[in-house]
């Protein structure tokens, strides 16, 4: 599902885990990944797994609260093109995280989201600066890829004012 979506740029891994998603995306093509977890057990699965696929030259890892590791990296100026949010399906929060990396210029016009979470949850079609492109379930889990716009947003938000 998310196959179309690796095109190069810079990815964000936030609630990392074993690394997984942001390997795939180096391994298909991304130039450089970010991972981000608060567990050391899963920091320390991540190196290890960079260093078995050889792709420790082109990641940062940092352990870390995804809402601290976001402002961190506004602070550094960086900015993603693709980012992996599989927070933890008691937290019901990937639109306010979404939110919270386009109020800190943390995402290139295009940017592709892949959020995961609880199938039985539904985040809206359209949040902020998102347009939802895909969505799949598989049992328990749901998967959404959003695309990031701030221009497109703020034409519809003038057009609408004016009438």
């Amino acid at each position: 599902m998310i196959g179309p979506y690796f095109d190069g740029g810079q990815a964000l891994d936030l609630f990392a885990g074993s690394g997984g998603l942001g390997i795939e995306a180096l391994s298909r093509g991304m130039d450089k990944a970010v991972f981000v977890d608060l567990e050391y057990k899963s920091i320390e699965v991540i190196r290890a797994n960079l260093k078995a696929t050889g792709f420790e030259q082109q990641a940062e890892v940092y352990k870390n609260d995804a809402e601290r590791a976001l402002k961190a990296l506004a602070k550094r100026g960086a900015s993603f093109d693709l980012v992996f949010l599989d927070p933890p399906y008691r937290l019901k929060h990937g639109d306010k995280l979404m939110d919270m990396m386009d109020s800190l210029n943390l995402l290139n016009t295009g940017a592709t989201i892949v959020l995961e979470y609880e199938s039985s949850y539904t985040y809206p079609e359209r949040p902020g600066s998102f347009i939802e492109l895909r969505k799949a379930l598989y049992g328990e889990t749901a998967v959404s890829i959003y695309s990031f716009d701030k221009e497109e947003t703020v034409r519809q938000d003038a057009g609408q004012g004016g009438e």
